[in-house]
């Protein structure tokens, strides 16, 4: 399982190939659409670490698409770098006023962007880059795979470890059942939904070993939060 998913939202197939195969290579796990109504669904879905928005694409274009995702709870912290032909100082300050993170005018580098979407990434967000995440008391040590809660060693089964890194990486947010299926486990398609509760109540038994409040959200109808506020 690729560590960074990227949504790539393209309608030149050549350049979305070229993209893709360099994306690939760099270990993100790509999806790609042509079309803005499409791409708002999937950024709901997919929960992607980085958007990739052509300025000019099928049905909604390019801008519209970032503006409306960053006026949605959930993808209002997506980092986005847009990608046009349009290179006029007015249209990159236009860009970027409507909430992208950069601005790439083609043609463009594909290694070049690469490195661009990474350094977006550790500005935006830096669990990504680095090898130790904390929230609240829980350190993930990511090179040892090893877990602790105010010091004292956690165990967690494989599973419920990727669960915990995905929480860590994005701390407060709430993920429903669909979404923590998707993004934890490799070939979801065959697992039920009910088997994402098996696995946090056994996430939080483990946090919870030692005492302290319950880090873990339940939002009904929602999913789930790694919520230090929301704690009991």
């Amino acid at each position: 399982m690729s560590d960074k998913k990227l949504l790539l939202v393209e309608d030149d197939r050549a350049l979305a190939d070229l993209v893709t195969y360099h994306f690939d290579r760099a270990g993100y796990d790509v999806t790609r659409t042509g079309d803005g109504e499409e791409a708002l669904i999937l950024a709901e879905e997919i929960t992607p670490d980085l958007i990739l928005l052509d300025w000019m694409i099928e049905g909604i274009s390019g801008i519209e698409v970032c503006r409306r995702l960053r006026r949605r709870q959930n993808t209002a912290n997506l980092p986005i770098i847009m990608l046009t032909a349009r290179g006029e100082e007015d249209d990159r300050i236009r860009g970027l006023e409507t909430g992208a993170d950069d601005y790439i005018t083609k043609p463009f580098s594909p290694k070049e962007l690469v490195a661009r979407a990474g350094a977006v990434l550790r500005r935006v967000r830096p669990a990504l880059a680095a090898e130790q995440l904390e929230y609240a008391g829980i350190e993930m040590d990511l090179a040892a795979h090893r877990v602790r809660r105010d010091g004292e060693p956690i165990q967690v089964g494989p599973t419920e470890y990727r669960l915990l890194r995905h929480f860590l990486e994005n701390p407060g947010r709430v993920f429903s059942r669909q979404q923590l299926l998707e993004t934890v486990w490799p070939h979801s398609e065959d697992i039920e939904l009910r088997t994402v509760d098996v696995h946090i109540r056994r996430l939080r038994i483990a946090l919870n070993e030692h005492g302290g409040p319950d880090l873990i959200r339940t939002v009904r109808a929602a999913g789930y939060a790694l919520d230090a506020e929301g704690a009991r």
